[in-house]
């Protein structure tokens, strides 16, 4: 890569992606940017009726996510400073999809393209792939409130979502590198084998 790397890790709700996000910032020296959840002011509503309050949610977090990729442009990847974030803005279509119809999602599609079009696109995914059981496990154990009320039905749904998106990803971009984790084999946050040979493969991946 003769940019500076732009690195974004994505996966199911639960998977680790803001734990992995971190020890890799730390291991590389990265920058790191994380996205915004418990400020989203849409998110208890969301979780208690989908169809009343999807659509203010997907707004919100497409406007800071937005946001923060606008200013991580201006302040490190144009000035040559490689980053790491814990999302691809792209995770905007895959819940919006699952959550919007008709109209709305019509009007969501317009203006995401409309606000996304020209961000910087990640060099490289890396993509926590997790069970259902393994996601359960660690929204127990983060212990988000609001968490609780996702059904098992929406989570098995958006793991198969998220198995489309990257393929779709990697077909629209066929020069997008990803690593795909096995979220329930590889424990990178109690194994430090794992870790190291998730990090190993990082440094190769953007020489």
């Amino acid at each position: 890569m003769n940019k500076a790397p732009f690195i974004a890790i994505e996966g199911p709700i639960g998977a680790g992606k803001t734990t992995l996000a971190t020890m890799l910032s730390q291991e590389l020296g990265f920058p790191i940017i994380k996205e915004i959840v418990e400020d989203n002011p849409y998110l208890d509503k969301f979780y208690d009726n989908i169809e009343e309050w999807s659509f203010q949610l997907e707004m919100f977090f497409l406007c800071h996510r937005y946001k923060q990729l606008e200013d991580t442009n201006r302040k490190f990847l144009k000035e040559g400073q490689p980053v790491i974030a814990d999302y691809h803005i792209y995770k905007n279509v895959i819940f919006a999809e699952r959550t919007l119809h008709d109209q709305h999602l019509d009007k969501y599609r317009q203006i995401y393209h409309l606000l996304t079009d020209d961000l910087p696109k990640p060099d490289l995914i890396i993509y926590i792939r997790a069970s259902l059981t393994t996601l359960l496990e660690r929204i127990e154990k983060r212990g988000r409130p609001f968490e609780k009320k996702i059904e098992q039905s929406y989570l098995e749904q958006l793991i198969a979502d998220y198995e489309a998106a990257i393929k779709q990803l990697q077909e629209a971009n066929p020069e997008l590198k990803v690593l795909t984790i096995d979220g329930d084999s590889e424990d990178f946050v109690l194994n430090e084998r794992d870790f190291k040979g998730i990090a190993a493969q990082v440094k190769e991946l953007i020489k």
